[in-house]
């Protein structure tokens, strides 16, 4: 076997594999007289049909599977000879049919970049000290009020923070528009839930009252035949509520499925929470303070075979979560251009990381990694042995943790600053 290597790009190789004539020969005739032993041909006993009759009835189809088999097997041969590194599958054009003077092919294929990593004690990044303070808990707990308030008629004129059910009908000059038709709608005033001169117009109204009122619509709105039109609304107006929030004490803790220790216990609870949704923002917005870190200091080049493979898989997680099974009516696979690239860029540097640390994985990391990741189930404890026990699930896992503790060694080797900064502020950043 010959073999020559053309590099037609940074990561493009062309390997021409020449494989000689008695090789091919020498297979061919082997399988030939295997067949032979079986054939079964009219007019002749099997394992009586002569070689050159053999040869012409299935000499054609066992050359072409020979040198399909050889290709395959010299391919991966060149590649270990040549100590190249595909990114995916080649592309082989053949030469020549191999008719009895030898055959040779072109392999195109995409190797993956060499990387050696640098300025890793270098990257800087920013993890907040996140607190909790009585205001953080007072903020939060009037949250959860809200979700369990009530809601009582009125007869009064109605005001902010009331609930005004009504009927409406938009229409533009006399036309009705699309949407703006609306029967016994619940309306909070206050909650910007409705265009801001909607919810003025419902300011002052109680159970009864018919009125009418124009509404100004944004000039970037969605809807390009109404940006910056006024459009007028008949309202008729079926009720006013107000709102009657629970009081903070055990009976409030009950409604939180809270059995035992009341309010201080209801307290502890929210607070773990509150901790437990703080290290989760802030485990993934430091992860992506370090991916961002990472590909910024070691800009590489990358396969165009993974770039494709990865827009082609986020194509397909669209869909799915879209529910569209016609691909035709998928989004473009263009739209997946740029964050595919960064995916494979990240997904090469931390793989080189892990290899050039010898980073690894045990069952207590994996364990530890799953612990992490269903605190917040109701049976966590249930939920890891289920986990542990699925070797689908482990194997779906196991990568993940894997680049968890890779980035953890960054963490540790980069340059790391942190600043105090209150719950509220830092879950609404």
């Amino acid at each position: 076997m010959q073999v020559t290597v053309e590099s037609t790009g940074t990561l493009e190789r062309k390997l021409r594999i020449e494989l000689p004539v008695d090789r091919i020969e020498q297979e061919v005739d082997s399988r030939l007289k295997s067949v032979g032993k079986t054939a079964k041909i009219k007019g002749f006993r099997p394992g009586k049909v002569p070689p050159k009759v053999v040869k012409q009835r299935y000499g054609k189809q066992i050359r072409e599977e020979v040198l399909s088999d050889l290709m395959q097997k010299s391919y991966s041969d060149a590649v270990m000879q040549e100590n190249l590194n595909p990114a995916g599958a080649p592309r082989i054009e053949p030469e020549d049919g191999g008719d009895g003077e030898g055959f040779a092919y072109v392999a195109t294929l995409e190797v993956l970049p060499e990387i050696e990593l640098k300025d890793l004690d270098k990257l800087k990044i920013s993890k907040p000290d996140v607190s909790i303070g009585d205001s953080d808990m007072d903020d939060m707990i009037e949250k959860l009020r809200l979700q369990k308030a009530t809601w009582g008629p009125v007869e009064r004129a109605s005001k902010e923070g009331d609930r005004v059910s009504c009927d409406f009908d938009g229409t533009l000059g006399g036309e009705k528009i699309e949407g703006g038709q609306g029967s016994n709608v619940p309306v909070v005033l206050g909650q910007g839930q409705m265009l801001p001169d909607f919810e003025k117009g419902l300011t002052g109204v109680k159970a009864g009252d018919e009125t009418s009122f124009k509404v100004k619509f944004p000039k970037d709105y969605h809807a390009e035949d109404l940006q910056g039109k006024k459009v007028d609304f008949a309202v008729t107006v079926h009720g006013v509520e107000e709102m009657t929030l629970p009081t903070v004490d055990d009976e409030f803790a009950a409604m939180f499925n809270v059995e035992e220790g009341g309010l201080e216990q209801f307290k502890s609870d929210v607070r773990e929470n509150m901790e437990r949704e703080a290290e989760q923002k802030l485990k993934s917005d430091v992860r992506e303070q370090v991916m961002e870190a990472l590909v910024a200091a070691n800009p590489i080049e990358i396969p165009n075979t993974l770039k494709h493979q990865e827009m082609q898989s986020m194509q397909y997680d669209a869909m799915r979560r879209l529910g569209i099974e016609d691909h035709e009516q998928a989004p473009p696979i263009e739209n997946f251009e740029e964050a595919a690239e960064k995916r494979v860029k990240l997904g090469l540097l931390i793989r080189q990381l892990i290899s050039d640390q010898g980073i690894t994985l045990d069952q207590a990391g994996l364990r530890a990694h799953i612990e992490e990741m269903v605190a917040g189930y109701e049976n966590p404890d249930d939920m890891v042995n289920m986990y542990m026990s699925n070797p689908q699930i482990v194997q779906q896992i196991e990568p993940m943790a894997l680049e968890q503790k890779a980035v953890d060694w960054l963490l540790e080797n980069g340059k790391v600053t942190s600043k105090k900064v209150s719950f509220t502020d830092y879950m609404n950043s």
